[in-house]
């Protein structure tokens, strides 16, 4: 099969594969709930469903305002509106990829296109996902403190303190790569597969990365404080949609409503979305939340609160990014055109 030919064949894959991601959330609620979910999503207000798509739209620009902090200048004049089309064209080509890959991807070019160099890129992109991992951590520990004094009575607790386990593990990691790279990349064996010069390039690059993430983490503690206190409040309102998707559905029960249960039952989930082959973790979203809240929820309910929830975090997020995405992407065609004409 030539170039062109594999090239089509893998675009209407992935357009297949889109197609399912976006149907899976109403062909597994549909078989999860029955005929009462249409009915039960009828009866959900429409004023909590405005305040829910709100949340995404300051969670956007929350995260855009953090691109704005962690590059400090580096990638030229950044200002929000720039920031918020790198987040939204980012998080569009997260939600439209398997595994999110087309995320990380999407954000390296975009930089690229503004002078930035691909592992300085990655650098932040990599400090980024940390104060992340880091909040995550924080939040289960919290909450696996909570069920041990007692406070809280979940099901489940292995699994969170699994997910604790394997977070801590990760951060861990990060930071003795980070630390011992040098001494990593001195010791032929682990780069001796490609040649001298493409092992060259390649310690150079990821020492360049080095350099980048340290020199990101220096910057003035009110900046890291910042940078981490946008990525905390981002997390909390993200992570408040399957609460609100719940508290419309059952109405105003305490116990339905359990903001932390929400939390926890998201974080399982998306976990589990890791091991999905469609775009968004299609399928075992919405089966994970859907089972996690089953023991709370009648079935129809769950099957309700779990199409909403996705309408407004993963549908929503497709919606507003793909336009975003495409002209940016048109725009660096079209600048490429140029470029190579006038070479």
């Amino acid at each position: 099969m030539s170039g062109p030919a594999r090239a089509i064949a893998w675009r209407r894959r992935h357009l297949g594969l889109l197609g399912l991601a976006l149907l899976a959330p109403l062909l597994v609620t549909g078989w999860l709930g029955g005929r009462g979910t249409l009915a039960t999503l009828g009866d959900f207000p429409a004023t909590l469903l405005a305040l829910m798509v709100g949340i995404a739209v300051v969670c956007w620009n929350l995260n855009a305002l953090r691109w704005r902090l962690l590059l400090s200048g580096r990638a030229g004049r950044l200002g929000q509106r720039g920031a918020l089309a790198l987040e939204m064209a980012a998080k569009f080509a997260l939600c439209a990829t398997p595994g999110g890959t087309g995320g990380a991807a999407t954000f390296l070019l975009l930089l690229a296109r503004r002078g930035y160099p691909p592992a300085r890129a990655t650098a932040i992109y990599l400090v980024d996902q940390c104060c992340d991992l880091l909040f995550f951590a924080v939040m289960l520990a919290l909450l696996v403190a909570a069920t041990l004094v007692g406070a809280v009575d979940w099901p489940h607790r292995l699994l969170i303190g699994a997910a604790l386990l394997g977070l801590g593990l990760l951060l861990v990691g990060l930071g003795a790569i980070l630390a011992w790279l040098p001494r990593l990349l001195r010791r032929r064996p682990w780069l001796a597969w490609p040649g001298l010069t493409r092992r060259r390039r390649i310690a150079r690059q990821l020492l360049s990365g080095r350099r980048t993430l340290i020199a990101t983490l220096r910057l003035p503690p009110r900046i890291l404080a910042a940078i981490f206190a946008l990525c905390c409040l981002h997390w909390l309102l993200r992570y408040s949609l399957l609460y609100l998707a719940v508290l419309g559905i059952a109405g105003q029960d305490e116990t339905l409503g359990d903001w932390a249960w929400t939390f926890v039952v998201q974080m399982l989930a998306m976990a589990a979305s890791q091991f999905s082959v469609l775009p968004g973790g299609a399928g075992a979203a919405e089966l994970s939340v859907g089972a996690l809240l089953l023991p709370l929820l009648a079935r129809d309910q769950a099957a309700a609160a779990v199409v909403v929830w996705r309408l407004v975090s993963y549908h929503l997020y497709l919606l507003a990014g793909a336009p975003v995405f495409l002209a940016l992407l048109g725009r660096a065609l079209r600048r490429r055109g140029r470029d190579s004409r006038a070479a």
